[in-house]
């Protein structure tokens, strides 16, 4: 199962973290796992490249697990791309189930 957790601090976000694997198919087949993927480096390649905002971020060698925090408050377009990141994760948990993947929102 996929594991996204995203972090906010006052309705303003401070990072967001996915680890696992969905299982829904054999390993480089699983299209759940692929899409979380990809639509989490984009949110992360698309931060970097349109905002000056400050990240920090960490990933492993097998694309189970990414974190992404900011340590100071993000500018609307980084809350937008975010917000676009999360749309999309909502989307994929609400087509194949929470079997597969879980979408947690922390206070902190």
């Amino acid at each position: 199962m996929i594991i996204f957790t995203v972090w906010k601090a006052k309705n303003q976000y401070r990072g967001f973290s996915f680890q696992g694997h969905a299982g829904y198919a054999p390993e480089g087949e699983d299209i759940i796992c692929a899409a979380v993927s990809a639509l989490a480096l984009n949110a992360v390649n698309s931060i970097e490249a349109f905002t000056d905002d400050f990240f920090e971020q960490e990933s492993s060698a097998d694309g189970g697990y990414l974190r992404m925090d900011f340590p100071e408050n993000v500018s609307d377009k980084t809350s937008l791309l975010v917000d676009s990141l999360l749309l999309g994760i909502s989307n994929i948990q609400a087509e194949y189930g929470n079997e597969y993947i879980t979408l947690t929102y922390k206070e902190v």
